[in-house]
């Protein structure tokens, strides 16, 4: 069983936001790393498969300052996050959600356990600030579909396990950030 590291005392590097579609959870995040007053370094995990998801990444493009750095990077998260955390950087992921679907919507899902696992073990020990955004996904009707639930299943879980080895957690709904660990946004 994996052991999540315990909370930091620096006032914590480690923030997992989560919220629903349109929450106002990647602009927390963005406001986020930029009073952390660190280089930045944007990963991006969407994969722009059709138009409205080609407007979506143009609006997160277009917010971010030009001074940011930027991964995508749609399935090795766990591989850049080891490569671009560093005391002096803060990293900003977006979205984990959309990883966890881009390693479900693959023909063979079978390395999603093997990176699931490498990412709880590189966020536990990430140095830096490390900001992380997620859709709560579990907080209406059960999904029909098979994949649905599943989807859901696992979205829960990586939200458990990141949110035990995070320092702060946030869940933002209607734009307001609602404080679940650690010190207030």
């Amino acid at each position: 069983m994996d052991h999540p590291s315990r909370p930091r005392s620096d006032g914590g590097g480690r923030c997992l936001i989560l919220g629903g579609v349109r929450s106002g959870k990647s602009r927390l995040a963005e406001r986020l790393a930029i009073e952390s007053a660190l280089p930045v370094v944007y990963v991006a995990t969407a994969r722009a498969g059709d138009a409205e998801m080609t407007r979506r990444i143009a609006g997160h493009r277009e917010r971010r300052p030009p001074d940011w750095g930027l991964v995508e990077e749609p399935l090795l998260l766990a591989e850049v996050l080891a490569r671009e955390c560093a005391p002096d950087r803060c990293i900003l992921v977006d979205c984990l959600t959309l990883w966890l679907t881009n390693w479900l919507m693959k023909t063979d899902e079978s390395g999603l356990h093997d990176q699931t696992r490498a990412l709880l073990d590189v966020v536990s020990r990430a140095p830096g600030r490390l900001i992380m955004v997620g859709n709560e996904t579990s907080m209406g009707v059960v999904p029909l579909g098979a994949l649905s639930r599943r989807f859901c299943d696992l979205a829960g879980v990586l939200h458990q396990d990141l949110a035990a080895r995070c320092d702060r957690v946030v869940l933002t709904v209607a734009g307001l950030p609602l404080m679940l660990k650690g010190e207030s946004t």
